[in-house]
């Protein structure tokens, strides 16, 4: 370990995603949200501004249909809602994951199985998802990680070799694509999130898409309690919740949508900038990115080696927390199946439901089956990221990152 501890980086203020610094948010947004209240039509039902939200969206991702719901999880509730799983079948997802996308699937009354992901994307893999699959298998989840994509061309071949429907969630990857097609469009169902952080945001939100018309109904007809606006014979024809999103939200989702690309754009021309400034740093690893995938960054993640780096990514972390960058070392703490809703099955009542279903295999969270996913969240180490970042930004970052490494790598 180098012996200068010295920091010779001058801190500056990052823009952040939790405020108006690293967010978009602005006249745009505040016009057509004043044009919903003046409207005095609050409801997505009878107002505009989420249909025209769901045609621009779906025009935008290359989909025949997309409808817009309350949250990212209720993005991915409706999905499953739309697959339709019988009680105790199987749903293969991802071991590094939000809890918003896995508690939908147990309220349908199916398992979670996790698959082990690939160390250096944290996605999935079609043989990590193979190893899952059983006659239970409902569908499979692919998460498209940090705005990276998953290698969908042998997941999907895969999953259409045995008819099982692909969700995928793209809550952290708006534009990002797969052999020029954008995520959404790839498997049978989409699901993105409008949450704060997220690359564009009505606080909270969510949005579902498809080429599929039967999936597109009950889709529609799970965000709307299952009741057939437009039939001629309206019912509720199922059990389900309202999960519509308001016009208010629908006002600031299409202001927002309209400056989508370019904060794409933006995220990846910075973060091209910090790679190109951090190739051949020893024990530093920057995004792995398939030639055939478009990156969008929703974070910029590291891989860090701790054979190199003294502590690995909680040292690095540390080191540039004192520089005024603060990075999330691990992502997650641990592998979503640690959690205590999976370890003690805590569901409905003393139910345990729908776990008194499952498979022994496929509540099998024995730390072997997961190698990857342990070496995966040791290594990574989440850099904040937003469309607001200058090229003053990323020389401050840059330099931090040498600094840190000259300091703590190991002797």
């Amino acid at each position: 370990m180098s012996e200068s501890t010295s920091t010779l980086v001058k801190p500056i203020q990052l823009p952040s995603d939790q405020d108006s610094s690293g967010r978009t948010l602005g006249e745009e947004e505040i016009k057509l949200l004043s044009e919903a209240i003046h409207s005095g039509t609050l409801t997505s039902t009878k107002g505009s501004f989420v249909k025209a939200l769901e045609n621009q969206f779906a025009e935008m991702i290359g989909v025949k249909y997309a409808y817009a719901c309350s949250s990212g999880s209720g993005a991915i509730h409706t999905a499953i809602a739309a697959i339709d799983p019988e009680p105790g079948d199987e749903i293969i997802t991802t071991s590094i994951t939000d809890m918003g996308a896995l508690t939908p699937i147990l309220y349908q009354g199916a398992i979670p199985v996790f698959a082990d992901v690939d160390p250096k994307t944290w996605n999935v893999t079609a043989e990590s998802i193979k190893a899952c699959l059983s006659d239970r298998t409902k569908a499979i989840i692919v998460t498209h990680l940090f705005g990276n994509p998953c290698n969908m061309t042998e997941i999907v071949e895969l999953a259409t070799s045995r008819g099982i429907p692909i969700i995928e969630d793209c809550a952290q990857s708006f534009l990002a694509s797969h052999n020029g097609v954008k995520v959404g469009a790839l498997g049978s169902i989409g699901c993105f999130s409008l949450q704060q952080g997220k690359h564009i945001t009505t606080g909270e939100g969510g949005i579902v898409t498809t080429n599929d018309e039967a999936f597109a109904r009950r889709m529609f007809l799970f965000i709307n309690k299952a009741w057939g606006y437009g039939d001629p014979q309206p019912d509720h024809y199922f059990l389900a919740l309202n999960g519509r999103m308001c016009e208010l939200q629908g006002a600031v989702a299409v202001a927002q949508l309209g400056k989508l690309e370019e904060i794409v754009n933006s995220r990846q021309v910075a973060a091209d900038k910090l790679t190109a400034k951090l190739q051949g740093l020893d024990g530093i690893s920057p995004p792995l990115i398939d030639p055939r995938n478009t990156h969008v960054y929703w974070k910029y993640c590291l891989s860090v080696d701790s054979q190199k780096i003294v502590d690995g990514a909680v040292g690095l972390a540390k080191n540039l927390k004192a520089k005024g960058i603060f990075s999330a070392p691990r992502y997650i703490q641990k592998p979503a199946f640690m959690c205590e809703i999976f370890q003690k099955q805590r569901t409905f009542g003393n139910s345990r439901f729908p776990f008194t279903l499952a498979r022994p295999e496929a509540v099998d969270y024995d730390a072997a089956r997961f190698p990857n996913t342990y070496a995966g969240l040791e290594a990574v180490l989440v850099l904040p990221w937003n469309e607001r970042y200058t090229d003053e930004h990323i020389d401050f970052i840059a330099a931090a990152i040498h600094e840190a490494v000259d300091q703590l790598k190991v002797n």
